[in-house]
């Protein structure tokens, strides 16, 4: 498709991303990615991080004008490293990627079907990127129950609602199989290993991944009517439920096509839970949103070279835990109260301490901040810098010096207690 057809439309700012886009200043801004999501679902009491990533603030640079910079990030060989390995994954139109899919995940009746990799229109804006993601989705779950396809969705693009503020996240691919389950890719480069990878570096991939799925699960329950509607009716007509609302979700995308993309619904953006996604996290969805796996398939480079193998990734412990702890979190608008009027961090940083932050050591390694926030809690004495486990063990005592006290209290307590039972044994 002549990503020419689509020009770029820019779209009003709604007054929480006006007054984010102020509180951000002059400095460009940073997308939220399914890493920062899985980092700030982690810590959901963390008010300081929700609001600076949903402002799209690069807290490294934060970090620095503070006075605490962070030594936090990759190395460049393993960037290059990555994004070798990825190019090579991506080049003619996905060659290598989509014949390791075929191996992993195609049934050996389904092998010789076709594979489709839509043009998702990488070069245009959120919003048309998000429209035209969906009904790339529509069209592979149609295609698959036809018969004639299966789909490789590289690099699309999902919407959704966190605490109040939309989040665009991209996942490195999504798959429709002939048997109209999708499935999450998640591409890394770090290696596999004799059937073995690194157990921290394969838990961070599966909580990026159950963020992309929670994502998934959202847009397939905006895309199904029947999520809303009259669920089951497809199916008592003869028809499959996931094929039949591709011929409706289609047929509503067709009408509302306009010149802001190739489909133009009343919202790109969809909530981390809208109706009929179930309340318990462990509960599964019904609908479309059943169609999305909780297994993913990780995909690293086989030992030490640049040669792909793939591995299952099972999410569903990641996914409830994101769900519940992202359900946990306060609105943004209520959190910008707190901050002054006009603030700017671009020319006052020291505006961010009026966010409280939930700083514990976990924080060293998934945020740029840390060092700002750990040594105010050195300073507040707050017995958080100790670690989660202490914390929930002192229970009402929130500082070091309390704690120290009500050790000596029971010191001299339990002193008490010994000369009682020796002057009764008298």
């Amino acid at each position: 498709m002549n990503h020419s057809t689509h020009p770029r439309v820019d779209q009003p700012l709604t007054p929480l991303e006006a007054r984010l886009t102020a509180l951000r200043g002059g400095a460009a801004a940073r997308s939220m990615d399914a890493r920062a999501l899985a980092a700030l679902a982690a810590n959901p009491g963390c008010d300081r991080r929700a609001v600076l990533d949903a402002a799209g603030v690069d807290k490294a640079a934060l970090a620095a004008r503070l006075g605490s910079p962070a030594a936090f990030g990759q190395s460049p060989f393993a960037i290059t490293r990555g994004l070798v390995f990825e190019r090579r994954l991506r080049a003619e139109r996905c060659t290598e990627l989509a014949a390791l899919l075929r191996r992993e995940l195609l049934p050996e009746e389904a092998a010789q079907l076709p594979v489709a990799v839509p043009d998702l229109l990488a070069a245009e804006g959120p919003a048309v990127r998000a429209a035209r993601t969906r009904t790339a989705l529509v069209e592979a779950v149609s295609d698959a129950a036809a018969g004639r396809a299966w789909t490789l969705l590289d690099r699309p693009l999902l919407r959704l609602e966190v605490a109040g503020s939309a989040v665009s996240l991209e996942p490195d691919a999504i798959v429709i199989g002939p048997d109209e389950r999708w499935t999450v890719v998640e591409i890394k480069s770090f290696p596999i290993l004799d059937g073995g990878a690194d157990p921290a570096k394969v838990g961070a991939a599966a909580r990026q991944a159950a963020v992309y799925v929670l994502a998934l699960r959202a847009t397939a329950m905006a895309l199904d009517p029947a999520a809303t509607t009259t669920a089951g009716n497809a199916a008592g007509a003869g028809a499959t439920p996931h094929a039949a609302t591709a011929s409706s979700a289609s047929g509503a995308d067709e009408a509302g096509r306009s010149e802001q993309g190739p489909s133009a619904p009343a919202s790109d953006v969809v909530s981390a839970r809208p109706a009929g996604l179930p309340v318990s996290p462990y509960a599964e969805p019904a609908g479309l949103a059943a169609a999305v796996r909780t297994t993913g398939l990780l995909v690293c480079p086989r030992d030490f070279s640049n040669a792909a193998v793939a591995a299952p990734l099972d999410l569903r412990k990641q996914l409830a835990v994101t769900r519940r702890q992202l359900a946990r979190m306060t609105r943004i608008e209520t959190l910008l109260a707190v901050l002054p009027e006009g603030a700017r961090l671009d020319e006052a940083p020291g505006a961010v301490d009026s966010l409280a932050h939930a700083y514990a050591p976990d924080c060293l390694a998934a945020c740029e901040l840390a060092f700002h926030c750990r040594s105010q809690a050195r300073a507040a004495g707050a017995v958080e810098v100790l670690g989660r486990g202490v914390r929930g063990e002192l229970g009402s005592l929130t500082t070091v010096e309390a704690a120290l006290a009500a050790t000596a209290a029971g010191g001299a307590l339990a002193r008490a207690a010994r000369l009682r039972e020796e002057a009764l044994a008298r």
